[in-house]
């Protein structure tokens, strides 16, 4: 006779949590990849939390992929209250070495690119915001929100200013706001920003964006001087896929507590 055989509660949780990653990875593969568009299209990646490490590998795929299928350039719909300096730092220099044009777009109207937001505004070859949309308030603070006190708050303080007056000059933009945005901590809506060089334009939606930045010229990291055709090319929306959703959705600060208080 066979004996009896059981599974302790927590051996079941482990077991279920685990067959949930192995479906999600399945389902990750399966709608991850590249989006199979024409060459010349724009492609549409966005984002709508916080700057993290799933933001960081959906931007860097979603880049990826423009360069891999010859696309005319990026864009990247952005609204986020801020996130992680290393996220963002990751963030910054993959669209510093783009191989494409990256334009990135503080959107919808009512969002914003404030904290890490406004680094990765700055970084892109072009800067645009909807109406009503907001950006700044780039202060470094800690993990909790609070304020960074003494010699280390100085140094994280002075390392970010520094970072964000070389994204703005590099890119022939208010580099003393951008500075000021990271030592005083001030935001502005976009019809301010775009008055003080802040951003290149305000464009009430994404075919008033690709109309607006045609013919413009940029200059990518590689010397290439590149003039966007944007006005009549294909969209190719790119968005994060099912695991890319889930993980983005259990890394929200608040979900994270709720899972720990859960698993303790």
């Amino acid at each position: 006779a066979f004996g009896s055989v059981s599974f302790s509660p927590v051996r079941s949780l482990r077991l279920t949590i685990a067959a949930v990653f192995i479906v999600l990875g399945v389902v990750g593969f399966a709608c991850g990849g590249r989006p199979g568009a024409a060459a010349d299209a724009v492609h549409v990646l966005t984002t709508d939390s916080v700057v993290g490490p799933v933001m960081e590998r959906y931007l860097d795929r979603g880049i990826d992929a423009a360069e891999d299928e010859d696309a005319s350039a990026v864009v990247i719909r952005l609204d986020t209250p801020g996130g992680l300096i290393s996220s963002m730092n990751d963030i910054v220099k993959r669209i510093l070495s783009a191989e494409v044009p990256v334009i990135v777009y503080v959107y919808p109207p009512g969002g914003k690119a404030a904290s890490a937001g406004t680094f990765i505004t700055m970084a892109g070859h072009v800067a645009a915001m909807a109406p009503t949309t907001t950006i700044g308030a780039a202060t470094p603070v800690g993990s909790g929100g609070e304020e960074i006190q003494g010699p280390l708050g100085d140094k994280v303080t002075n390392d970010a200013a520094a970072q964000i007056r070389a994204l703005a000059e590099l890119r022939g933009r208010n580099a003393d706001w951008a500075e000021s945005a990271v030592r005083d901590a001030i935001s502005d809506n976009a019809s301010d920003a775009l008055e003080q060089n802040v951003v290149d334009l305000v464009a009430d939606n994404l075919d008033d964006l690709l109309d607006s930045v045609d013919g413009r010229e940029v200059e990518l990291d590689s010397g290439r001087q590149v003039t966007l055709q944007t006005a009549d090319a294909d969209q190719v929306f790119n968005n994060m896929s099912f695991t890319e959703r889930f993980l983005d959705l259990i890394a929200d600060p608040n979900i994270a507590l709720l899972l720990l208080s859960l698993g303790s």
